[in-house]
C-alpha cells in the first residue's frame, strides 16, 4: 500500500490525476469528494475508487487518507489547501496556487509548522523533457541565454466556464498563462525583476494578455496567452550560439526538442512519460521524507508575485518592479 490520496472535487482534472496514481508503485487514490454524494459516487465509480464522501470536510476528516489533492477552481485553492493541513494531511495543489503572495507564502507557513509537505501542481516540470531542456541549458548548448519566448492559448467554448468568473480568479493568465510564467522563470532560473504587461479583457477577467519579463543578466522574456485564441503551445530560448524549441513543452503529449545551431538542426528525442504519474511520485517521495519536493515553496512564490505583478502592469499600464 503505498501513499493514500484523497481528490478534493471531482473536476476533470481529478480523473487524469487518478490515472496518473494508477501508474505509480507509491500512490493509491482511495477516496473523492463531491459537494454532493450523488456526484463523488458516480466519480468514484467511474474510477474505480473505493470510498465517495458527500462533501469536502467529509473527505479531509477520513483517516483513512494521508495527502489530498485539490483541483477545485482557482479562487478556493487556498482556502481549501490550509484546511487539509490544518486536518492533518499532505496537499498537491494544482496550479496556480494563488495570484496573492501572502496567500501563498500562508499556507506554506501552515504546512511547516504541522511538519507536512505542501507543493504546487505543474505537472508539466516533471515530465523528462524539462530535465532535457534543463540539462542543454547547463551545457551551455545555445551559449548565452538572451531571450525566452512561451505561449500557451486555447478557445474556451463555454461562455459560462469557471475560467471566466472573477470571483474564482479565472482568466487566461491564471488558467494557461501560469505556465508560460513557469516555463520562462525555469530558464531564467528565477524571478524577472520587473515586468510590463498588456491584457484584453472580457466580464473582468484576462481572456488575452501578453507581456514582456526583464530578467537579470540582461535576458528578456516574451510570453502570451489566451482563452479566445487558437490552441497554442511553445517555449522558445534562444541564445548567442543558437536556440532551442519545444513545441508541446506544457502537454507533452508529442514530446520534442529542437536545437539549431548555425545550419545545423537536431531533434532530441525525448521519452514518452506520464507527467501526472512523475509528479505523484515526486511528492509521494517527499512525504516518505526521502527528498524535497521538486517544487517547493520558493518556486511558488516565485510564480505568485511573477503572477501578481504582471496583473498590476496590465491594470496600471505601466512596467511595475516584481522584486
Amino acid at each position: 500500500m503505498g501513499i493514500a490520496w484523497g481528490v478534493l472535487s471531482t473536476a476533470r482534472i481529478g480523473a487524469r490525476f487518478v490515472e496518473g496514481a494508477s501508474r505509480t508503485a507509491g500512490a493509491d487514490v482511495v477516496a473523492v469528494a463531491s459537494r454532493s454524494q450523488g456526484g463523488a459516487q458516480a466519480f468514484a465509480a467511474a474510477h474505480g475508487i473505493p470510498r465517495a464522501h458527500g462533501s469536502y470536510e467529509a473527505l479531509l476528516a477520513d483517516p483513512g487518507v494521508d495527502a489530498i489533492y485539490v483541483p477545485l477552481p482557482n479562487g478556493l485553492h487556498i482556502e481549501w489547501t490550509v484546511r487539509a493541513l490544518q486536518a492533518g494531511k499532505h496537499v498537491l495543489c494544482e496550479k496556480p496556487m494563488d495570484r496573492r503572495p501572502a496567500r501563498v507564502a500562508a499556507a506554506f507557513d501552515a504546512a511547516e509548522r504541522a511538519g507536512l509537505v505542501l507543493s504546487e501542481g505543474f505537472m508539466w516540470r516533471h515530465h523528462p523533457q524539462a530535465a532535457q531542456l534543463r540539462e542543454l541549458l547547463g551545457a551551455d548548448a545555445i551559449g548565452d541565454v538572451r531571450l525566452v519566448r512561451a505561449c500557451f492559448s486555447f478557445a474556451l467554448a463555454a461562455q459560462t466556464d469557471v475560467r471566466l468568473d472573477r470571483a474564482l480568479d479565472g482568466g487566461a493568465l491564471m488558467d494557461v498563462g501560469c505556465y508560460c510564467v513557469s516555463g520562462a522563470r525555469l530558464v531564467a532560473g528565477g524571478e524577472p525583476l520587473s515586468v510590463s504587461a498588456h491584457a484584453v479583457t472580457r466580464r473582468g477577467v484576462d481572456t488575452r494578455l501578453t507581456a514582456l519579463l526583464r530578467f537579470d543578466r540582461d535576458m528578456l522574456g516574451v510570453i502570451d496567452c489566451g482563452l479566445d485564441l487558437a490552441g497554442r503551445g511553445e517555449l522558445e530560448i534562444t541564445g548567442s550560439k543558437g536556440r532551442i524549441v519545444l513545441s508541446d513543452p506544457w502537454l507533452a503529449y508529442d514530446p520534442r526538442i529542437v536545437l539549431e545551431r548555425g545550419d545545423a538542426r537536431e531533434v532530441v528525442a525525448v521519452e514518452q512519460a506520464d507527467s501526472f504519474a512523475l509528479e505523484l511520485e515526486d511528492m509521494c517521495a517527499a512525504i516518505r521524507g526521502e527528498r524535497e519536493p521538486l517544487l517547493g515553496r520558493a518556486d511558488a512564490l516565485g510564480q505568485a508575485r511573477t503572477i501578481e505583478a504582471l496583473y498590476r502592469s496590465a491594470a496600471d499600464g505601466r512596467a511595475v518592479s516584481v522584486r
